[in-house]
């Protein structure tokens, strides 16, 4: 299914990892060389994307794609089970990245480290075979729906709350519904609590992403039946599962664009950048650095071969998922006695995880909106 490189032979490890696939007469040698042909974009690497991504890696899908911009933190761990408190202040998609590779290396793996938004949905999504939604509120879920729809990929659904989960396959045929034949309009901005102020038993994620993961797989195998204009509703509390039909109303077919989402996201939201972190822009922390250069910490938390590349003067580099190792907090927290420290990266994402990181260890911080990608002509 992918557009990459066909595979048609599994190595020596590949043949004995998967060899209780192989001997299924539903997956076999064939459909073994089809999943590792295939490609799974998981948006979101939280309780639903950390089941997901365990099991398609497990499974033996060929490319796996992560999008999530958040890091880990502690409140994370009772569903997010492919984090751990090694990488708490980690960004979750590196998180995943070192679990996965651990766990098969055999699965090729692309990174996003930013939030699905109008700007890039449709440049993300389109390469991959298979569009996951691990997402936890309305607008994003809206926002995959209609974009899998204008390149015509289909999606499988998820979500959780409480002790409830949902699962459907939307977009798989040409006749197939979408979410919006489900819920027509998408709930107003934050009406809907996600998991993190509702609450939800962590393994409903588990469960959920499974259930996930089994539709893939059966869509990549063309076998089985397939949540196809079915929403199924599993209640882990009282263990009922019942099981809907949807039906595909042509007024919600014809999608163009995704200009309808311009105004849900703010930048900040995009790149994370909440109000409790103290941002300034590249002019005026270049004048602060030239009046007072012997008085600010500057941090520069791309990696390291990016730092190597181009680095302001004076700057130090702690890459972000080495930020809360307690040798560098312990610097940090005494130079931030007699400094003022400032976060720095390419663009001001990782720079804004990174003061959200300090904030936790109650050292205050500024992160330079726009980062070395706008401050690089002044600073």
């Amino acid at each position: 299914m992918s557009k990459d490189i066909k595979f048609n032979f599994l190595n020596a490890d590949e043949q004995e990892r998967y060899q209780k696939h192989l001997t299924l007469k539903e997956i076999g040698y064939e459909g073994q060389i089809a999943l590792k042909n295939s490609s799974v974009l998981c948006i979101g690497a939280g309780g639903l994307g950390s089941s997901v991504l365990i099991y398609l890696a497990a499974t033996g899908i060929g490319k796996i794609g992560i999008a999530d911009n958040d890091s880990v933190e502690k409140s994370n761990l009772q569903r997010q089970i492919i984090h751990g408190t090694n990488t708490i202040g980690n960004l979750k998609i590196d998180s995943a990245r070192e679990r996965i590779t651990k766990f098969n290396p055999n699965c090729e793996l692309l990174t996003f480290a930013e939030r699905i938004n109008p700007k890039n949905a449709l440049k993300i999504i389109r390469e991959f075979d298979v569009i996951c939604d691990c997402s936890d509120n309305f607008g994003t879920r809206y926002l995959i729906n209609d974009a899998c729809l204008i390149l015509n990929k289909p999606l499988v659904f998820g979500s959780v709350q409480g002790f409830e989960g949902q699962v459907s396959v939307f977009n798989l045929h040409k006749n197939s519904p979408n979410l919006r034949d489900l819920l027509p309009e998408s709930p107003a901005k934050n009406a809907v609590p996600t998991c993190e102020e509702y609450g939800v038993v962590g393994v409903s994620t588990g469960l959920i992403g499974i259930l996930q993961v089994n539709e893939i797989i059966k869509i990549i195998l063309k076998k089985g039946d397939i949540l196809d204009g079915k929403l199924l509703i599993f209640d882990l509390l009282n263990i009922n599962m019942k099981k809907f039909h949807l039906k595909s109303d042509q007024i919600n077919k014809p999608i163009k664009n995704l200009s309808q989402f311009e105004d849900f996201y703010s930048e900040e939201q995009c790149s994370e950048q909440s109000n409790s972190i103290d941002i300034i822009n590249a002019h005026d922390f270049n004048r602060l650095y030239k009046a007072k250069p012997n008085k600010i910490l500057l941090i520069d938390v791309r990696e390291n071969e990016e730092f190597s590349t181009f680095a302001i003067e004076g700057s130090i580099s702690i890459p972000l998922n080495h930020l809360n190792e307690e040798s560098y907090i312990e610097f940090i927290q005494k130079e931030s006695l007699i400094k003022d420290v400032f976060t720095i990266c390419q663009s001001g994402k990782r720079s804004a995880k990174a003061s959200k990181i300090l904030s936790k260890f109650k050292i205050q911080s500024r992160s330079i909106k726009g980062g070395i990608e706008k401050g690089r002509g002044i600073l």
